[in-house]
């Protein structure tokens, strides 16, 4: 989707975000984000890509409308991000799957809510279920999937609400590095059949350098933008390409050393 003037359109303004949180002992106050300013257009794959504890998740539960800016503003498509919404899904690390609801009723829960009938949710669960490899797995339990099985339905639930933006936090991090490898793959394939815009927070170079659009380096906490890198590579990479290795070098040695 493009604008008059030709450039690809905002999907969602994050405008001049800072959060800061009580601290432990109740005496003052921790900064964690600072002043963080950038947009998300339709049908990027941005990455959120730091040392670890610099703040990525909260920054995504603000994205998501789950945590409100203690300065500044979200805007998804010109209105005022304060709470959950449909049109942005959300895909955490821990798959927060319902374990008494079938693959099916996982999936077909957001339709269900929102009013659809049975034979609408059904095909709307029937096309996402398909769509990320788990057709014939309906009737099974989360108990009964492996770790990146569970996490398929985790991403198939998000898309059957049909959002504009699909925000996701480490989604594979406690996966083993072969399925961690398969589901990127998997992603890619899925993102690019059915395009969304998202963001997708990491602090694994290979996983951001193999998915993203654009990557978006931060600090250390406080946490800032400190700087932007467009990804000018084909699909299907290939982690020994000499531009992948040569980004991953330049970003690795401009990354802050974790806390």
């Amino acid at each position: 989707m493009e604008s008059a003037a030709g450039n690809i359109a905002d999907v969602l303004k994050c405008s001049h975000i800072s959060k800061e949180f009580d601290s432990f002992d109740g005496t003052g106050k921790n900064l964690v984000l600072e002043d963080i300013d950038f947009s998300v257009k339709d049908n990027e794959f941005l990455v959120l890509f730091g040392p670890g504890q610099c703040g990525k998740t909260t920054l995504l539960n603000i994205l998501a409308g789950l945590e409100s800016p203690t300065k500044g503003e979200v805007v998804d498509h010109g209105k005022k991000v304060t709470a959950p919404a449909p049109e942005r899904g959300v895909v955490y690390q821990k798959t927060a799957l319902f374990p008494w609801l079938t693959v099916m009723g996982n999936v077909e829960f957001g339709p269900k809510v929102r009013g659809f009938k049975k034979e609408e949710r059904k095909k709307i669960a029937d096309h996402y279920i398909d769509l990320v490899g788990l057709k014939g797995f309906e009737k099974s339990y989360p108990s009964q999937l492996s770790g990146g099985m569970r996490q398929r339905v985790g991403i198939a639930r998000a898309y059957s609400n049909n959002p504009s933006l699909m925000l996701m936090d480490e989604p594979f991090g406690h996966l083993d590095a072969q399925t961690r490898y398969m589901m990127e793959e998997e992603l890619q394939r899925i993102w690019q059949k059915e395009k969304r815009a998202v963001v997708f927070v990491t602090n694994n170079i290979e996983e951001a350098l193999f998915l993203a659009d654009r990557i978006i380096l931060m600090t250390n906490c406080p946490s800032k933008i400190k700087k932007e890198y467009i990804i000018d590579l084909p699909h299907p990479r290939s982690y020994v390409d000499p531009e992948f290795l040569r980004l991953r070098r330049e970003i690795t040695e401009n990354m802050d050393k974790s806390m």
